[in-house]
This record gives C-alpha cells, structure tokens and sequence, in this order.
C-alpha cells in the first residue's frame, strides 16, 4: 500500500468506469466525468480541466448541460466552466501539461467501438497516463507521444483482456498502476481479480479512498493501487 504523503502532493480519485479526477497544488484535473456515472449535477465534483477519452456510450435520457467541443458528451453542471478537452493535440492550462493522443477502442483500428483518446497529464512533477477505454497495445511511435510515465490508469473488463491489458501496462516503465473496472457489479470483480493476478498480485491490496503521491515518494517497485469508488458504477 502506498502511504499518504504528509507534504502537498497530487491526489487522485476513482468515481467509476474511467472517471478518475487528479487533484494538485494549483489545478484539478477531472477525466471522463460523463453524466452516466456522477450524473448531470457532478455530484460536487469539480476542476479546472475535464478531458473525454470517447463519446459516452450511456447518456442519461435527460441529461441537460453544456455539450464537449465536439458535442458527443454533455458535461456535468459542476464542471460546465473547466476547461474542456476531447481531441488530441498539446495543452497548458493553469501550469498543467496535457497532451491528447488518438488511439482506437478496439484492435481493428475502430471499426468495431471507435476512436478512443489517451490524456497524459503533468501535474505537481508527477506524469500520470489516462488510457481511457483503449482497446489495443500502443506502438512505438504512441508510445512515444505519450512520453515518459509514473502512473498508469487503465481499463479493465472491456474490450483488453486481463493479459492484454498487463501486456498495454509492460510497455511503459511507470511506478504505478491504477486499474479502472469499466464493466458492471460482480463483472468487475472478476476482471479487477484476474488483472491482479496477470500483474503478479498475490493477495487482492485493500482498496484505498485516494492515491496521494509526490516525485519524491513514488515507489521503487511496480506498484497496484486498487481504488475505491466515489461514484456509482
């Protein structure tokens, strides 16, 4: 388990499927924060950032509120004033660094689920990855877009097995692996278990409420941080 750091550090939180929000000393940042899951008020989750991997496959059938930029996603009244990201390319905003990068949903290039955004994030000296719903292993050339990475937030359930999925994880040389469970209820419980067990857990972690981290207490080994919830799946 990994300790919460005594001095300021970045924050991050889990609110279900992709929704992880990443809270540092000057800015917030809040991804995939989709109706369907924190629903069309936010819950109280706020930022200063809000990035969207994919269009959200289950808007709520009333959802009112300010539409992406590309007007797939309705964005929650709590963060109706962040700053919106859902296509690729390079960004600063409010000394945070985040770089969008295209990738697919599945491995036949999207014809089967579409196209899915990988976020990388700089915040507070920590680089943390945002895979989104990806559905594929990355090559060279995406791998190195999205540069060099401590933490790792990636999909489990979906369209990556459990083998792929800790495969897509080898690739990079991060620290530290927030698994997100993008499916349903006992579903999740399975695919949460067999990813840990593809990563070499042995024992399930207990789940944590956050992850705080800082550059200067990031582990030495490849660490599995299982989150809690803050929403509803």
């Amino acid at each position: 388990m990994i300790h919460l750091c005594k001095n300021p550090c970045m924050e991050l939180t889990w609110y279900g499927r992709t929704c992880v929000r990443m809270r540092g000393k000057d800015a917030v940042v809040v991804a995939d924060a989709y109706q369907s899951i924190v629903g069309p008020t936010g819950r109280g989750i706020t930022g200063d950032i809000v990035t969207y991997s994919h269009p959200d496959d289950s808007p709520l059938p009333k959802g009112k509120g300010r539409s992406s930029r590309d007007g797939s996603t309705l964005i929650p009244v709590s963060l109706e004033e962040a700053f919106c990201l859902d296509g690729p390319g390079e960004y600063e905003v409010k000394d945070v660094l985040v770089a969008g990068i295209w990738t697919f949903r599945d491995e036949h290039r999207g014809e089967e689920r579409g196209r899915n955004l990988c976020f990388s994030v700089e915040l507070d000296g920590v680089h943390i990855v945002h895979l989104g719903d990806i559905g594929h292993l990355l090559t060279e050339d995406k791998l190195t877009d999205i540069g060099s990475v401590d933490v790792i937030c990636v999909p489990v359930g979906g369209a990556l097995s459990a083998s792929k999925a800790a495969e897509l994880v080898a690739q990079f040389d991060a620290k530290v692996i927030v698994p997100m469970p993008v499916c349903e209820d006992e579903e999740s419980i399975e695919a949460l278990a067999k990813f840990l067990h593809e990563m070499g857990v042995s024992a399930q972690p207990v789940p944590q409420s956050k992850l705080a981290l800082m550059p200067s207490s990031m582990p030495t080994e490849v660490t599995t941080v299982v989150l809690e919830s803050r929403g509803k799946i």
